[in-house]
């Protein structure tokens, strides 16, 4: 059996050699992140995508809401709520 030469690159396939090895490696993790399937807020189902910056769908309940522009709940987002809840 022959030894592979070359590796799957996924999403950073486009940018050939260019960019630089961690530009494309921050780029891969980035855009695989924003693909998967994520938890809607409202139904609890894995089927929240991203219809723009900042806009997230979900396709099974139709709950449109904001969020990061790479992921639908950001670090600082769940912070700010949390701080929001104490104060109330």
């Amino acid at each position: 059996m022959r030894k592979k030469r070359t590796k799957k690159v996924g999403p950073t396939r486009g940018l050939g050699a260019r960019y630089g090895v961690t530009v494309r490696k921050r780029y891969r993790e980035i855009i695989s992140e924003m693909k998967k399937p994520h938890k809607c807020p409202q139904c609890g189902f894995l089927t929240v995508k991203r219809e723009s910056a900042g806009i997230w769908v979900c396709t099974k309940c139709g709950f449109k809401f904001t969020g990061g522009t790479y992921v639908p709940v950001t670090k600082l987002g769940v912070t700010s709520r949390r701080v929001a809840a104490r104060g109330a």
